[in-house]
């Protein structure tokens, strides 16, 4: 008598959440809105993480909402997931540009790509870089000790490594 034996492999299809259809989602519920995007991941977890702001900051009821929107928009049924929906936080190294212009006018720090950290107030915007007025000691031709003068310094974005909001408590 032979025996034999009946061998099946089951098979698995993974799913993993599309970021372009969190993206719609996302979008979707900015539009016509101050708020604007900051950053969008899916880790190949399918953890979703969300960030926003506002020039005015990010209520918690907002991002709630937010969150609420974009699971109206996905299907737990085909994928499970976890969405963490926040906001750029203070001191958090700016990503996009529209955080620059929400910031115009206020202390920044920027570490630049060769070392240095300059620390002014943010006076200019564009699309190529911005310019930060440094209060530093200057060496005046003519004077023995070094005297306090404001600094204009431009940046290219590629130029520096992070720039960031500074608070200032007086």
């Amino acid at each position: 008598m032979r025996s034999s034996k009946v061998g099946f492999s089951l098979c698995f299809i993974e799913i993993m959440i599309d970021k372009r259809q969190v993206e719609e989602a996302v979008n979707e519920w900015l539009n016509g809105k101050e708020y604007f995007l900051v950053e969008l991941n899916v880790e190949p977890d399918d953890r979703i993480v969300v960030v926003i702001d506002h020039k005015d900051g990010v209520w918690i009821e907002d991002c709630a909402e937010l969150s609420r929107f974009i699971e109206s928009k996905l299907n737990r049924d085909d994928e499970d997931y976890e969405l963490e929906v926040g906001s750029a936080g203070l001191g958090q190294p700016f990503k996009v540009a529209q955080q620059w212009e929400n910031h115009l006018g206020k202390t920044v720090e920027t570490f630049a790509r060769d070392g240095h950290k300059f620390e002014g107030t943010l006076t200019e915007v564009t699309p190529e870089g911005f310019v930060l007025l440094c209060e530093e000691k200057v060496k005046e031709e003519g004077k023995k000790r070094p005297v306090r003068k404001q600094v204009e310094h431009r940046f290219a974005y590629d130029e520096v490594t992070m720039t960031r909001y500074v608070l200032k408590i007086k």
